[in-house]
C-alpha cells in the first residue's frame, strides 16, 4: 500500500489535490488536458505504480480517472493542496459518499497536524534554590 509517489522530483500523496496535464493526440494534432481532482488511491510498485484522480463533475457526478505514473502521456503533475498529513487510510474508497463538507475534515486535519509539528515548543525553567 503506497501513500506516496514520485513523479519527476514533484511527490504527492493520497489525499492531495493535484492538477495532472496529459498530452492528447487527435488526428495528428497534439493538446494538453488538465484534470484536476483528489488523488483517492496510489496502488502498485516501481515502475506498474499508477494513482487513481476522482473529481466532482457537472450535474455533480463524481468522475474517476486512472493515470499511470511512467507515462510518456503526462508532462506534469501540479500539487495545489496538501492532505496526506490528514489521511487515515491508504486508500480513500469512503470519500466517494461524503459531502463536501465531510471532505474537508481531511484538510482540516491535515492543517492541524501541521500547526503543531511547526509551533515552537516550549521549554520549562528550572527554579534555583
Amino acid at each position: 500500500m503506497a501513500l506516496v509517489a514520485l513523479h519527476k522530483e514533484i511527490e504527492f500523496g493520497v489525499g492531495d489535490v493535484v492538477r495532472v496535464h496529459q498530452k492528447i493526440v487527435e488526428s495528428g494534432k497534439t493538446r494538453v488536458a488538465i484534470f484536476e481532482g483528489m488523488v483517492i488511491k496510489i496502488r502498485g510498485e516501481q515502475q506498474e505504480k499508477s494513482f487513481t484522480v476522482r473529481r466532482i463533475g457537472a450535474q455533480k457526478v463524481g468522475i474517476e480517472q486512472i493515470f499511470p505514473l511512467v507515462s510518456p502521456t503526462i508532462e506534469k503533475i501540479e500539487v495545489k493542496r496538501h492532505g496526506l498529513e490528514g489521511v487515515r487510510h491508504a486508500k480513500l474508497y469512503y470519500t466517494r459518499d461524503k459531502s463536501k463538507r465531510e471532505i474537508e475534515r481531511i484538510y482540516s486535519r491535515a492543517t492541524r497536524k501541521n500547526k503543531v509539528a511547526t509551533a515552537p515548543k516550549k521549554t520549562a525553567k528550572k527554579t534555583s534554590k
